[in-house]
């Protein structure tokens, strides 16, 4: 088996190290020896090790937790789920060490970027009957947004078209030919001089839904990487957050029927590494 392994792992891995430090293991757990005779239709088990990770600031604050799910507060530029360069750097990974729950996983999306709530089931078990529930959306999701404030734009407003993204684009785009797949409620909260708080209210979940549809009336979000241009920043620099903050989730518990609320312990603007 060692000479099988060498012949395919030895340009990426140290294969003769692996093998002293029996990380190639068989399914029954067993270690892989490089004596051992090769077997055909065997699967070997191995772990690459990870590479060094920058610390994501910011703290994750923990709003809620029961029995079934966590709810969460996120601080941005924190992966929700391990991803390319982001794997002890993610919600999921942090806090199934930091709260030994090791079947702990998100039941919808938050982007890096994006901070505030996030729901998690604790347990596999639990995983199916509130994930079901954000499919339907019978979850109420409200965002705040800090962005420019534009004397003569009627609020509230709703924002509706085709969004669509592309394989190899980090911009989504608007398809004006295409059906209604997105629908934002836009309303203004707050003026602060030139800029101004603004509640969101997705009545969808496309993929940079609400940073389209700001930009779309021509209130792009303050310190967005991506709209109205790509800027080059770096995934380490996290001195200017994105200033999305979902805010608020409210839902009626497919288990009990008790009616849930949660409410972010963050407000805008955020700053860097809160």
């Amino acid at each position: 088996m060692g000479q099988w392994l060498d012949e395919r792992l030895s340009e990426s891995l140290d294969v003769a190290g692996f093998l002293t430090d029996e990380r190639f293991v068989y399914e029954n757990a067993s270690a892989v020896v490089g004596d051992d005779p090769y077997r055909p239709n065997t699967f070997v088990w191995f772990h690459r090790d990870l590479a060094a990770e920058v610390v994501v600031p910011g703290r994750i604050h923990v709003i809620y937790r029961d029995e079934r799910i966590v709810v969460i507060d996120k601080p941005a530029f924190l992966s929700t789920i391990p991803r390319g360069r982001h794997v002890v750097q993610s919600v999921v990974v942090r806090l199934r060490d930091e709260l030994e729950l090791p079947e702990l996983s998100p039941l919808h999306r938050l982007d890096r970027v994006t901070s505030g709530l996030l729901v998690l089931a604790t347990e596999r078990r639990w995983r199916g009957a509130y994930q079901s529930m954000f499919q339907r959306r019978e979850v109420g999701k409200t965002y705040s947004a800090l962005a420019p404030l534009r004397p003569g734009l009627e609020l509230p407003a709703t924002v509706r078209n085709h969004l669509l993204t592309r394989r190899g684009q980090w911009q989504a785009e608007v398809s004006p030919d295409e059906p209604v797949n997105a629908e934002s409620l836009i309303e203004l909260d707050r003026v602060l001089d030139k800029l101004a708080i603004y509640t969101l209210t997705p009545r969808t979940g496309r993929t940079h839904q609400l940073r389209m549809h700001m930009f779309g009336l021509g209130i792009p979000i303050v310190d967005d990487p991506l709209y109205p241009v790509v800027q080059d920043v770096s995934v380490h620099d996290f001195r200017r957050p994105l200033q999305l903050l979902a805010s608020r989730l409210n839902f009626t518990d497919p288990i009990d029927g008790r009616v849930r609320e949660f409410t972010s312990v963050r407000t805008l603007p955020l700053h860097g590494e809160e």
